[in-house]
């Protein structure tokens, strides 16, 4: 299976491409940047390198030069969406095996890779470290690891905090992933290898929270047929994680409290105590310090249990995390479907890209799994999205652009506000590079 490195920053195009790549029997190792590539060219053997001209750290063709110096073995093919004649002979003369212009079409691509292998020296030696495939690597954790500013941030903190004991309140909207980001805490902590109990506190009503946290011995009330082991105990030697806790009542506040300030529960119905070695994390999407003010809920408790807060970001607030998600869910959706997608059309990206995601990561990925299920042909398109995607939304800012209305014109504005810069005028207009360019082909922009 001949090994690819694709080097390429637009995230959305490059999962796309990685994803028909490894369906046509190619190996394919992913970078971002030229930094990443050059790791990524130290530790393992390719076949072939497929590099973007214009990166955000490097010029695509230096870049290949560097490799070709270092690795003249390996064929480097260019993909560019600035196709002029001079920067094809260039990359040529430089010794480049080929040259892509971007946008191109599947038949295209596997032609150019298919020549520029037979032409490349005989077959290197085996690769001594064997790349995870994703489909095994992201079964192993729920966790996906975001490039954008909030969730290296967000990653750094989860990093930081779980080797402690600390209590952690994570805050953030509903469908954000709070319980995911816990679970992250819990397994890099030194309590990986004992439980991790979760417990929605919405869905206890107050008169059962005590049983439900501490236990109760049978006949300890009306209905207590047999015993019961609390959560509390449940989880000893491990992490607990109380979701939503606001909606505790003041009175299972002041049980939880004492719980946590002695370590020691009482099941109901029982005199005897038991200890408890655990950890508490704590999850909400209310304002807990303003329940505080208004007497909702415990200061006392509240300072309890947020030794260490961790902000869990909107999908608004990670935007280029949004196709990385995308792609991760329906690799999963794929998987428990047994369906083969490739990935998602251009036109869904874009549509993707401008929606506001109110239920977040959870609405993110129950909407891949509907269209993964409806999708007939290897990649998603717009046809089997919900309804809501395609609702117009009301702006009231007039410097926001967008591509709702007067697309033509809002594209040439973009491109006059960044100087003619592609790239940047995709990013402004939260489309990606390849729509752009089919945006520009499509209403015959120069």
């Amino acid at each position: 299976m001949p090994k690819i490195l694709l080097i390429e920053d637009d995230i959305s195009f490059c999962k796309l491409l990685e994803k028909f790549l490894v369906k046509k029997a190619f190996d394919v190792t992913i970078a971002f940047s030229a930094a990443e590539a050059r790791v990524y060219i130290k530790k393992e053997s390719f076949d072939l390198i497929l590099t973007d001209l214009r990166l955000p750290d490097a010029d695509g063709i230096v870049l290949m030069t560097e490799f070709k110096t270092s690795h003249p073995e390996i064929p480097v093919i260019l993909m560019t969406g600035y196709s002029d004649v001079n920067t094809a002979v260039k990359a040529i003369k430089n010794g480049a095996s080929d040259y892509i212009s971007k946008p191109f079409n599947p038949d295209e691509v596997l032609l150019v890779i298919t020549n520029a292998l037979q032409t490349a020296p005989a077959e290197k030696e085996t690769v001594k470290e064997k790349r995870i495939p994703a489909k095994e690597a992201s079964s192993e954790n729920e966790f996906v690891k975001g490039i954008s500013v909030a969730s290296k941030k967000l990653l750094e903190h989860i990093k930081l905090v779980s080797p402690t004991d600390m209590s952690v309140l994570i805050i953030g909207e509903s469908g954000t992933g709070k319980e995911i980001i816990a679970k992250s805490i819990h397994q890099q902590s030194h309590r990986k290898n004992n439980n991790f109990i979760a417990v929605d506190c919405g869905a206890i009503p107050k008169e059962l929270a005590a049983s439900e946290f501490f236990g109760h011995l049978k006949g300890s009330f009306t209905g207590a047929i047999s015993d019961k082991t609390g959560y509390f105990e449940a989880a000893n030697g491990g992490t607990i994680f109380l979701d939503e806790i606001g909606n505790l009542s003041y009175e299972n506040q002041i049980q939880l409290l004492r719980a946590l300030q002695e370590r020691k529960i009482k099941p109901v119905g029982s005199n005897k105590e038991i200890d408890v070695d655990i950890r508490i994390i704590t999850a909400t999407n209310e304002d807990l310090r303003g329940a505080v003010r208004n007497g909702d809920f415990r200061e006392d408790l509240y300072h309890r249990i947020n030794e260490f807060s961790i902000q869990s970001p909107s999908l608004t607030e990670r935007g280029e995390d949004l196709m990385v998600f995308a792609d991760y869910f329906l690799e999963k959706a794929n998987h428990q479907l047994n369906k083969d997608i490739i990935g998602f059309s251009p036109e869904v990206v874009a549509i993707f890209q401008k929606y506001n995601w109110p239920g977040n990561l959870r609405e993110l990925q129950n909407c891949i799994k509907r269209a993964t299920l409806l999708s007939q042909g290897d990649f998603i398109e717009s046809d089997v999205l919900p309804i809501e995607f395609f609702q117009t939304e009301k702006t009231g800012s007039s410097g926001s652009f967008s591509l709702s209305e007067n697309e033509k014109e809002t594209i040439i504005h973009a491109l006059s506000r960044t100087q003619n810069n592609k790239s940047e005028a995709a990013k402004l207009l939260k489309i990606t590079r390849k729509t752009l360019y089919n945006k520009l082909k499509q209403y015959n922009i120069d």
